[in-house]
């Protein structure tokens, strides 16, 4: 059986190979006779004088401007479509169909389009990141759905936060606050039904409804703080509340620790948006729960600490978490740099730099810099205000758009108090992609930018954003063909309406010698030949 299914595989794979031949022969003797069948009819029918008189001489100015006019509406309207595809997509349309319609048609096999973009240290090509490899993070510094979110919409009539994102929310909120027995109380199972509810008011009816069965229900005043209430003030006295019932809870049955330390962390930062002077809240909350790290309570930290200018302070939680084996962030990387550069920053200037080159001070910060815009190259946009902010969403994808937004948003006024980091960060921060090999074969401090940073970015970001890329891509061949020649007809319509006995002289001229290199041939072809076969021909 295996050799009778190896010979009609082979023969399968040669009749293939003899129709594709054979194919190619056909196509080449059916060029050859129309070149011949050309020749043939040359000077009895006078081809050339046939189609000067015909296109030259027959044919009125109105009729030129009528075709190179339906030209340029034609080459005007594709490429108004493939630049609509190419925002929407991010490639050609006419280049995608091509690919994978017209080359297997064409006997070609396809290529793959990761090869060559992301190598290893040996040269050999890795596949590009996909999405799935893309991991999206809780964002420490989430806002407030009820106070800040809620409020948001209200004022612009814009929905800031994404159905992706907040289903992540749900999914995070029904892992993280499940106890650690496995008979639920008849409150938890309302709440965990409550945070899989799509309907905001859904969701408060269902708090209430855990409250009516246990007024203790420590989830269900979480829920209220996180969307009901529409101050700060007042979510904080429902986390306050529920801190109160979520400590009683866990001395009790020793659960809940998920919950409690969630509480802590929000109550923390109801506080930082009070002004309070205690805003180290979840310093105290990594000294109780040191095995929770994974929750990035430290960058709620550093964000406090830079607040009370504490740069002392910064340092040392950035020699603890900034560390090779730990996964980075934008936070880590920025902060990183706006300590060095807030050192040399008051007294930089790029003229006496160039002039006198760069200090080691100056150059540890040039350097941290390079290596922060290297990790996320999006963040730089946000903190000069080349780009507008919106409200950071709730789940964030380190390294993209999403990030950036969010550390811009709490971080911008840390930069503006440094005078002149922001300065330094303008005249160096371009420098980092002149480091890097391009296209990102390799990364120079990081592994290689992931290319499905995009992708994600707008699952999370609203679509009222403008998701920013990188690296930056560049115009597919057909948009700038078929701009080149939508403007080449219309600028021939608009000369032979205006210009129509010159433009009449130079179509003459074009066609002739558009048409010099055939007659030539032809000429050469006759005198080679025969003048009895010629004659044999002309009565066929």
């Amino acid at each position: 059986g295996l050799c009778s299914g190896t010979i009609s595989l082979g023969f399968t794979e040669k009749l293939k190979s003899w129709l594709s031949w054979s194919w190619t022969y056909v196509c080449v003797v059916w060029f050859g006779m129309v070149l011949i069948m050309i020749y043939v009819l040359w000077s009895p029918l006078k081809l050339q004088e046939t189609l000067t008189s015909v296109f030259l001489n027959t044919l009125t100015p109105k009729f030129y401007v009528a075709l190179t006019g339906t030209s340029s509406l034609i080459s005007g309207l594709i490429l108004i479509f493939e630049w609509w595809y190419f925002r929407k997509y991010g490639t050609s349309f006419i280049e995608q169909v091509s690919v994978s319609h017209l080359r297997p048609l064409l006997g070609g096999v396809e290529s793959n389009s990761t090869t060559g973009l992301f190598s290893s240290v040996n040269g050999e090509a890795e596949p590009r990141p996909s999405v799935s490899e893309c991991k999206v993070w809780r964002n420490p510094l989430n806002l407030f759905r009820g106070a800040e979110y809620n409020r948001y919409t209200w004022v612009t009539g814009k929905e800031p936060l994404t159905y992706y994102d907040m289903n992540l929310s749900a999914q995070d909120h029904q892992t993280f606050f499940t106890g650690d027995t496995h008979q639920l109380r008849p409150e938890d199972a309302v709440m965990q039904k409550a945070w899989r509810e799509r309907n905001p008011q859904a969701r408060i009816r269902a708090a209430y409804q855990a409250i009516e069965m246990n007024h203790e229900c420590a989830a269900a005043y979480v829920l209220l703080a996180e969307e009901e209430a529409t101050t700060i003030t007042e979510a904080e006295r429902l986390f306050k509340k529920a801190l109160g019932f979520g400590k009683d809870c866990a001395l009790i049955t020793g659960k809940d620790v998920n919950l409690l330390v969630y509480i802590k962390r929000r109550l923390a930062m109801c506080a930082r948006k009070l002004g309070f002077s205690h805003l180290l809240t979840s310093l105290q909350l990594m000294k109780e729960f040191p095995l929770l790290g994974m929750l990035n309570i430290h960058e709620n930290l550093l964000e406090a600490l830079l607040e009370l200018q504490a740069y002392a302070d910064v340092q040392a939680v950035l020699a603890k978490y900034d560390d090779i084996s730990l996964p980075k962030s934008a936070t880590i990387c920025y902060t990183s740099a706006l300590l060095k550069a807030r050192a040399v920053s008051d007294k930089f200037s790029p003229e006496a730099a160039s002039r006198r080159g760069l200090s080691t001070a100056e150059m540890n910060a040039v350097e941290a810099i390079h290596r922060a815009v290297e990790f996320n190259p999006h963040v730089p946009k946000y903190l000069l205000e080349m780009k507008s902010l919106i409200l950071p969403p709730e789940h964030i994808l380190k390294r993209g758009d999403s990030e950036a937004v969010a550390y811009a948003f709490f971080h911008l006024q840390h930069w503006k108090r440094a005078e002149g980091a922001l300065n330094l960060l303008h005249c160096t921060w371009e420098g980092t992609f002149r480091i890097i090999p391009y296209p990102l074969e390799k990364g120079h401090l990081f592994y290689p930018y992931p290319g499905c940073t995009e992708t994600a970015d707008r699952e999370l970001l609203p679509s009222f954003h403008e998701v920013s890329v990188y690296p930056k891509k560049e115009l597919p061949f057909f948009i700038l063909f078929t701009a080149g020649l939508c403007s080449f007809t219309a600028m021939l319509a608009m000369l032979t309406h205006q210009f129509p006995e010159l433009m009449g002289v130079f179509a003459k001229a074009f066609f002739s010698t558009l048409f010099a290199p055939l007659g030539f041939f032809a000429d050469k072809m006759e005198s080679f030949m025969l003048p009895s076969f010629w004659h044999q021909l002309t009565p066929i």
